[in-house]
């Protein structure tokens, strides 16, 4: 990290379309050298738009999470539409930022996560574990004439680590603090978790997947309450009671008590999990908002015992800093203010430190494109499993591009 030094005042664009599928996150940010961190840099968020999917769009993507249906061709098409969509976002978020787009210096673009099977896969002695996100950044590039940072998680998969989480890295360089241990955790489609020890160098941070964050929520939403695709504000979940019964099932799932490094996604929590809850629900008798209320006690309990499990033994908290979708969710919020408090963690939002709990992932894939483009190592290796440090991301660069 001795690098940071290296980091100039810098406008960059980010974008992320995460497991839920809602629509594409745009930040517009200013990167500078920190002033108060040795090994930090200071980021401004000059300007932040969501662009939800249009309903075929999502629908479409959703149709490529089945791996029967995600046909090449489909992939294929696919791959090129996201990637004209995010364009018309960054050229839509730049407006709003008041700059021009030969001012901005590169795009960090996440893509659309389609599959990820982050687990070993031995064939003829090679680990073909992999992961597939599609939004082409050949396409981002060439209409909006800015170099375009994409697909990052595959450079860290080639050296054995899962590809995620990738977000713990910019973390390190935007809160890192030398008097306190804290923990910041995400809550989109999947929660995450980075845990950040008091005056930590980069190779003490570690960070996982906790299990699944609004996925199961809306999963359920989406087929319980149509044409509603998510808990707004966890008003479902409030009216409703948990099924002991069937939380205890969920809390069985081997995910929560497998070894770190870990990740996971829709391949364990997703439509094929929400239909045998469905079925459970009908089998019953269950209430819709009891089944809902019950998915979303389950993903506070996670990141709970997440924290028990892996992170209290060595590392004791004070506080856990939550961003995502799921920090507007107030009944999640309730349920982990509850369950951290014998722990005496206290559970602050984004918003409450002043920050934007929807731009957070935009703003990292902003960063770690900067890193890109300096040809500097931008993953953890403890918190992926990959055996070195890697530059990630794959550079598409316009034909008029500096």
């Amino acid at each position: 990290m001795d690098n940071h030094s290296k980091v100039e005042a810098t406008y960059l664009v980010g974008l992320m379309s995460g497991t839920s599928v809602d629509g594409i996150d745009a930040a517009v940010i200013k990167l500078a050298p920190s002033k108060d961190q040795e090994h930090g840099v200071d980021v401004t968020l000059l300007a932040f738009e969501n662009t939800p999917f249009p309903k075929h769009v999502r629908e479409s993507v959703f149709e490529l999470f089945d791996v029967a249906n995600a046909t090449i061709d489909k992939v294929g098409a696919m791959n090129m539409w996201l990637g004209e969509l995010y364009a018309q976002a960054t050229y839509s978020v730049i407006g709003k930022s008041g700059l021009e787009p030969s001012q901005v210096y590169a795009i960090g673009s996440h893509g659309q996560t389609i599959y990820h099977a982050p687990e070993e896969k031995r064939v003829d002695g090679y680990n073909l574990h992999c992961t597939v996100q599609i939004g082409d950044g050949a396409v981002i590039a060439n209409r909006t004439g800015i170099p375009c940072v994409s697909d990052f998680r595959v450079a860290d998969m080639a050296m054995g680590g899962q590809g995620a989480p990738l977000v713990p890295f910019t973390e390190y360089l935007l809160f890192g603090d030398p008097r306190q241990t804290l923990l910041l955790q995400n809550i989109g489609g999947i929660g995450n978790v980075t845990v950040l020890p008091a005056n930590a160098s980069l190779d003490q941070v570690f960070a996982f997947d906790t299990g699944p964050g609004n996925m199961i929520i809306d999963g359920l939403v989406t087929r319980l309450y149509a044409p509603m695709t998510m808990d707004v504000g966890g008003e479902i979940a409030a009216s409703g009671q948990v099924i002991d019964e069937l939380l205890r099932w969920m809390q069985q799932d081997e995910y929560y008590a497998m070894p770190l490094p870990k990740s996971t996604g829709r391949e364990r929590f997703g439509q094929a999990y929400v239909a045998q809850m469905i079925d459970m629900q009908l089998a019953n008798g269950w209430k819709s908002e009891d089944v809902v209320a019950t998915a979303t006690y389950l993903t506070a309990w996670s990141i709970v015992d997440g924290y028990v499990r892996y992170i209290a033994p060595s590392h004791q908290a004070r506080q856990l800093l939550v961003g995502g979708g799921g920090s507007y969710n107030k009944t999640l919020i309730r349920h982990l203010k509850q369950l951290f408090a014998p722990y005496q963690v206290q559970v602050l939002t984004q918003e409450d430190i002043g920050g934007n709990s929807d731009a957070k992932e935009a703003i990292a894939f902003a960063l770690l494109a900067y890193y890109s483009m300096k040809r500097l190592p931008n993953n953890i290796p403890l918190v992926t499993g990959a055996s070195r440090p890697v530059v990630m991301g794959k550079i598409s660069w316009p034909y008029h591009g500096r």
